[in-house]
């Protein structure tokens, strides 16, 4: 196993009983602040979920419709190798911008008819009547005198602010459809979802159900109704919302309060001119517009991803916001996630506390199959960016991307026959590997065949070192949260 307590040539950082080592990413032009302010065009696809054949579909970026596993572009390793159990954690598929990232003024209406969310209650099956399937439709009031004050962008749409659009719902179905076409036969899936060695989970944002909808159809074509796993929305693991004053202290230290952190901002001045005449949001706002380009990166490519034009003032149709100007603001979006999560030297740190409970609950379910104390074989989780990302962090991975819509990593545990297996005593015959938009997952760990950092089929005693060393037990990780 890899003795990471040992390389001290990088920046250590200590918490409680952990030792988080920071290994830095990789310099792209993803991370390069001179290009993302004077370079040009997007960072990948932002106006449609289709990916071209003339493009490698793995290493294209597309913010509308990530690459995942499918048939196409899956390895198979060699048979020597026996696959054993995956955990699939994705991001939600594309949708509505949130209501918080709607221009105060907008020019662009959604028209959700038919597709809202589906909201009911439902008793256990034989005991009482199926009730009516009760979809939700938003609508606005001019008798509502409170209706003006949210803005035209919410007037004449039928949406809510977020929902998982039809376009996200069909790309929902393919995902599972492709994830069913690479696994069901490996892994003995049928068609009927059974709760014993298929399980799902989904956060409190009923996004993640929508998408959980789509994808279950696919998976299981003959399966109607399917219970998702849910935590308490006031410790979910998954989101993440669990309490950790000290990752929140930690972000703020270099983020908001950090030289670093606040130069592209100061730099795109001129940029958030341009986006203000627009959108009508003040430069003084406190609404989060200008201490980052979130808010303003999920209104333009929400749109653009439905094939909607960019927004222009209400108050001067000819100042509109330019494909120029939307491009700078997707780089400036992906520089800032992989700072977040990669190039500031506490990010590690960060991602272990912030999202460690979760890959705790992770190595968990992996050590119960290799004790064999689990039949379960497929754990499917559906999430959001905000738990992609500080994943990507703890895993060191070489290229940071603010992570799109359908974004996709899979641990694959495989079992090695016997008869090709180490001599060696301390490991046992159980091997990980971790793919990343369909691929093994490039990281900048000491991992991997001649510590290459490639996760592909390490042993998994490694990967449980590695959470040992940064993030420790449950108690440490809470203590390192609270003290």
């Amino acid at each position: 196993m890899i003795p990471f307590t040992l390389v001290l040539a990088l920046t250590t950082f200590t918490q409680a009983t952990v030792n988080v080592i920071h290994y830095p990413p990789k310099s792209t032009n993803l991370n390069n602040l001179t290009f993302v302010l004077n370079g040009t065009g997007a960072p990948g696809i932002f106006n449609s979920s289709i990916t071209p054949a003339s493009l490698p579909y793995s290493t294209t970026y597309n913010w509308c419709n990530m690459p995942h596993v499918r048939t196409t572009e899956y390895v198979t390793p060699s048979e020597e190798y026996t696959l054993k159990y995956i955990e699939v954690i994705q991001r939600h598929h594309k949708r509505t911008p949130y209501n918080t990232n709607t221009f105060f003024i907008e020019d662009i209406t959604w028209d959700c008819t038919g597709e809202g969310p589906v909201v009911y209650g439902k008793g256990p099956v034989g005991i009482t009547s199926d009730p009516t399937v009760v979809q939700w439709a938003a609508y606005t009031n001019p008798n509502n005198p409170w209706t003006d004050s949210v803005g035209p962008g919410f007037v004449g749409s039928n949406c809510a602010f977020p929902q998982i659009t039809t376009g996200g719902i069909n790309d929902s179905y393919n995902h599972g459809s492709d994830l069913r076409s690479v696994y069901a036969s490996r892994l003995g899936i049928s068609t009927t979802l059974s709760p014993s060695t298929f399980q799902i989970r989904v956060t409190n944002n009923v996004i993640t159900s929508q998408v959980a909808g789509g994808l279950l159809r696919a998976l299981f074509p003959d399966t109607n109704d399917v219970a998702a796993l849910i935590q308490s929305d006031t410790y979910d693991s998954l989101e993440p919302v669990y309490n950790c004053p000290n990752a929140n202290s930690l972000f703020t230290e270099y983020t908001t309060d950090s030289a670093n952190w606040t130069l592209h901002l100061t730099d795109a001045l001129g940029l958030y001119e341009q986006l203000d005449n627009v959108s009508g949001i003040p430069l003084d706002d406190t609404a989060g517009w200008h201490t980052s380009f979130d808010h303003y990166y999920d209104n333009l490519s929400a749109k653009q991803c439905h094939s909607k034009p960019l927004p222009c003032s209400v108050n001067d149709t000819t100042i509109c916001v330019t494909q120029d100007e939307a491009d700078e603001v997707y780089r400036l979006g992906n520089y800032e996630y992989s700072f977040y999560y990669r190039d500031a030297e506490e990010s590690t740190q960060y991602s272990a506390l912030h999202y460690g409970a979760w890959v705790l609950e992770l190595t968990a379910h992996l050590m119960d199959v290799v004790q064999g104390k689990s039949e379960v074989k497929y754990f499917h989780n559906v999430a959001h960016d905000g738990s992609i990302a500080p994943l990507l962090g703890f895993m060191q991975i070489s290229e940071m991307v603010w992570p799109g819509m359908g974004s996709e990593v899979i641990y694959e545990l495989y079992e090695k026959s016997s008869s090709a297996s180490s001599s060696d005593s301390s490991t046992s015959n159980f091997f990980l590997r971790v793919l990343w938009n369909g691929q093994p997952m490039e990281t900048s760990l000491p991992l991997g065949t001649n510590s290459s950092g490639v996760l592909d089929m390490i042993p998994v005693e490694d990967f449980f070192d590695y959470v040992n060393t940064t993030i420790g037990t449950g108690s440490e990780l809470f203590s390192a949260c609270n003290n």
